[in-house]
């Protein structure tokens, strides 16, 4: 299936944590939404691959994914190397998307730093047939990259409101329940379940909207120049909305 848009992160709940806001918005704008998750989270402190892959297909019922698929590398081992970049070339060349969203840039986890990198290779060798011949007939033209900031401090490039998407989000995240707080469990302790984590996402999310005036966002760095079309109506949209 191919997509408009394409979530790409390390863990089974990632994607949700990072981005499940702005995937609901595309949704409702009409684009056809993916998620592509790298690893089956294998390193986890909690939960099992199986457990996990089942809270992954429930969190993508939630957030109206148009597929979700995961390319199988080894968790804790992902480098940016020409087998990790063949298989995400290949991916992208089915998915076909037009926007990708990932990790960002110096993330101190190892994986999201390598997917992101990885992602931003990937994009670019995805259009030149004569890598990875194989697929070389599915060449597609460079995706943009948008890298969601989430673990270091960085200037976003926008910020998309998700102010009516919030609820979605949070219920999409909960739905990975062996991750976060659960009074009942006998697993390790992880700083994803100290039970304020969670309002401490949400509480994020207002603060990233409190900076374009809505109630919710969901920030992105971009490393490219955006080619804006209407700087009156980029401009302007908050005061648009909510004025």
């Amino acid at each position: 299936m191919e997509v408009d848009i394409l979530a790409v992160f390390a863990h089974p709940d990632d994607l949700e944590l990072t981005v499940g806001g702005t995937m609901l918005r595309m949704k409702s704008l009409g684009y056809k939404t993916g998620g592509l998750d790298v690893t089956r989270g294998e390193m986890g402190t909690r939960g099992t691959v199986e457990g996990r892959a089942k809270e992954a297909e429930a969190a993508a019922k939630i957030l109206k994914l148009d597929i979700r698929e995961n390319l199988g590398l080894a968790d804790g081992h992902v480098f940016v190397d020409d087998a990790s970049r063949t298989a995400m070339v290949q991916a992208f060349r089915r998915f076909k998307p037009k926007v990708i969203l990932t990790h960002q840039i110096d993330d101190p986890h190892p994986d999201h730093d390598h997917i992101a990198r990885l992602v931003r290779e990937a994009a670019r060798l995805s259009s030149m047939r004569n890598y990875d011949p194989n697929s070389g007939d599915d060449v597609i033209p460079v995706p943009k990259v948008a890298h969601n900031i989430f673990s270091r401090r960085v200037e976003p490039s926008f910020v998309v409101d998700i102010s009516e998407f919030l609820e979605e989000k949070m219920a999409a995240i909960r739905a990975h329940a062996s991750q976060f707080h659960n009074p009942e469990s006998t697993e390790p302790e992880t700083r994803l379940t100290d039970k304020r984590f969670l309002e401490e996402l949400e509480n994020r999310s207002r603060y990233f909207g409190s900076l374009i005036g809505v109630e919710a966002g969901e920030p992105f760095f971009v490393r490219e120049a955006l080619n804006v079309y209407d700087p009156i109506e980029l401009l302007t949209l908050p005061m648009n909305l909510y004025s």
